[in-house]
């Protein structure tokens, strides 16, 4: 039987579901968005490649898939199917308007960053509670729809992605990873660790990286739009020592919430203030 072509093209029927565009191309996967031609939805594909796809993997994406499935939040998002498709092995999620990561390439109020962070918090905080890890948490896993609603997404997925590229190449940046999950323990602390990252990356358009000292590049700008107290909570996000950080992210946001009101206040008072001194 012949093995199918990696490149799906524009128009190519994969099931019920017929191809539109690439969406993006990484060490484990392509996505493409696709339509579904029988619940008339736009959907995104993805598609892991071929090379890395053994049994006991496909027994992982199984296990997992099963977990994912009881993650039900608003939050997350859910895996339509997942299935062998014409001779791939194919993920179905519904499609949102643009990543997280497509998003940071502009400017972001306070109020937005705000709104996005306790998105992502209380779907990771739901997942904690069903003791289910992320182990991937980056701009790229967050999925913007049309209301602004974000949805976290790659559950469980995140570490069948560690087994088999990670594990194997023992090589590349850190990017949004905890020090401790790089070298093969993660736990709730390290997503928290992540979800930190993330926030500080959206409040000062900077991404601390190792050896993580504090304070990270583009603190002025953090100091100027969020209280001490606030500052203080992302600096503990962000400990080194996993053991200082919150225990899991029901912690983390249940801090975040006590604290972004006074963010908000924070913010019109310094807006207030330049506007006086442009008078």
């Amino acid at each position: 039987m012949a093995r199918p072509r990696r490149t799906l093209r524009p128009r190519q029927l994969l099931g019920k579901y017929r191809v539109r565009r690439k969406l993006s191309s990484g060490g484990f996967a392509d996505v493409y968005a696709a339509r579904d031609t029988i619940e008339g939805v736009d959907v995104a594909l993805k598609i892991p490649h071929p090379g890395l796809l053994d049994e006991e993997v496909l027994e992982i994406f199984r296990r997992e898939a099963r977990i994912t499935s009881k993650l039900d939040h608003p939050n997350i998002l859910p895996i339509k199917n997942a299935d062998f498709l014409d001779g791939r092995f194919v993920i179905v999620t519904r499609l949102g308007t643009r990543t997280l990561a497509d998003r940071l390439r502009y400017r972001m109020s306070l109020e937005r960053a705000l709104d996005y962070a306790d998105q992502m918090l209380d779907a990771v905080a739901y997942a904690h509670q069903k003791r289910v890890l992320h182990c991937d948490l980056k701009p790229e896993n967050m999925i913007l729809f049309e209301d602004e609603r974000l949805r976290v997404t790659d559950f469980g997925i995140a570490r069948v992605v560690q087994r088999t590229v990670l594990s194997a190449s023992g090589s590349g940046t850190i990017g949004f990873m905890a020090p401790e999950q790089a070298m093969g323990r993660p736990s709730f602390r390290s997503d928290v660790f992540s979800l930190g990252l993330v926030i500080y990356r959206m409040l000062t358009g900077e991404l601390p990286t190792w050896p993580y000292d504090w304070p990270p590049p583009g603190i002025a700008s953090l100091r100027r739009k969020v209280p001490a107290n606030f500052v203080q909570m992302l600096q503990k996000a962000l400990d080194v020592s996993d053991r200082k950080r919150y225990q899991d992210a029901r912690r983390l946001r249940d801090r975040f919430r006590e604290l972004a009101p006074e963010a908000e206040a924070f913010a019109r008072r310094q807006r207030a203030r330049r506007r006086r001194r442009e008078r």
